[in-house]
């Protein structure tokens, strides 16, 4: 029986050998289930452009936006587990779809193999300016002084902001307004024309607004403050972390990825996004958190976010569709 072992063994680490030493024959697409321009499509492309030479071969960013990033993600779960066809993508793809969509075409815990927990990617709440309030506990009070006559805007069902102010109006019992717009950038615009009065953004979009005057900052979901805006408390400073959305970036292969593949994809992956010329652009600008983690480490983190995001969109009162 430990021959046969050994054998198998023995046998096994050619296999592994031959799956990382065959990669890349040929195009690599990377699958961006957003559109082209935002944070995870600038991270994407700065991968893809470091990673070329890496791989000797073209590696391209796919753009599929659309239908909550079902149709782009199932692209990749439904791909040739060689390695090829890569997903890049945020939080909500992989924890928040499975609470949120009855009828999807694929099990996105199931169906795609993860490859790495890349950033994290922290959302603040802002305020227009002119509704006079410096702290969450003041928001939290103007808000139930004013019964269903203010508002947030979203970027989307079920998006970030919709899950922390939905699951704050229900910690509060506060009468809130949702207001949702088609993407971040008009969300942001709505709050500082004062066409809503509260919104999530992250840094890169914000920050302007912000010293502009015509946005406040009042809390920001992150472990520790932003060296960018350390006047910002956290939200867990606030004493409001269980409203932090979680935003994050990961990325995926398509399910039977071989782990040797998935390790090669990892390593390389890990030192694109930590050499400085993608760092400090892609990464430091942008307020992100990086991780880099192991396809082990990222599979537990999956799912204990699954779980998180289980509880925030229920506590919202959102319901799957």
């Amino acid at each position: 029986m430990k021959r046969r072992a050994f054998v198998v063994a023995a046998l096994a680490v050619p296999a592994v050998a031959r799956a990382q030493a065959d990669f890349a024959t040929r195009q690599v697409r990377i699958v961006v289930p957003f559109p082209a321009g935002g944070g995870l499509d600038a991270l994407a492309r700065g991968l893809a452009e470091r990673l070329q030479p890496v791989w000797r071969q073209p590696v391209v960013v796919d753009n599929r936006p659309g239908g909550a990033t079902v149709p782009g993600s199932d692209i990749v779960a439904k791909a040739a587990p060689d390695g090829h066809t890569l997903l890049i993508t945020a939080d909500n793809s992989i924890t928040s779809n499975p609470h949120l969509i009855r009828a999807m075409p694929f099990d996105p815990m199931r169906d795609l193999a993860p490859i790495s927990h890349l950033v994290d990617v922290h959302q603040m709440v802002v305020v227009n300016a002119r509704l006079g309030v410096g702290s969450m506990a003041e928001l939290v009070a103007a808000t139930r002084a004013r019964p269903g006559a203010l508002n947030f805007a979203s970027y989307g069902n079920a998006s970030q902001p919709h899950l922390a102010f939905g699951a704050l109006a229900a910690r509060e019992r506060l009468e809130l307004v949702h207001v949702p717009y088609r993407g971040l950038p008009p969300a942001v615009l709505a709050t500082v024309q004062g066409e809503t009065q509260m919104t999530l953004t992250g840094i890169p979009t914000g920050i302007e607004h912000i010293r502009a005057g015509t946005l406040r900052a009042l809390a920001i979901g992150r472990e520790t403050r932003a060296p960018q805006l350390p006047e910002v408390p956290t939200l867990a400073e606030a004493g409001f972390a269980e409203i932090d959305p979680r935003t994050w970036f990961g990325a995926f292969a398509p399910a039977g990825t071989p782990p040797g593949l998935l390790a090669r994809l990892q390593a390389d992956i890990a030192a694109a996004i930590a050499d400085p010329a993608v760092r400090t652009r892609f990464v430091d600008a942008a307020g992100f958190t990086l991780h880099a983690r192991t396809p082990e480490a990222t599979t537990a983190f999956l799912r204990e976010d699954l779980a998180y995001k289980g509880r925030l969109i229920a506590a919202a009162g959102i319901q799957a569709e």
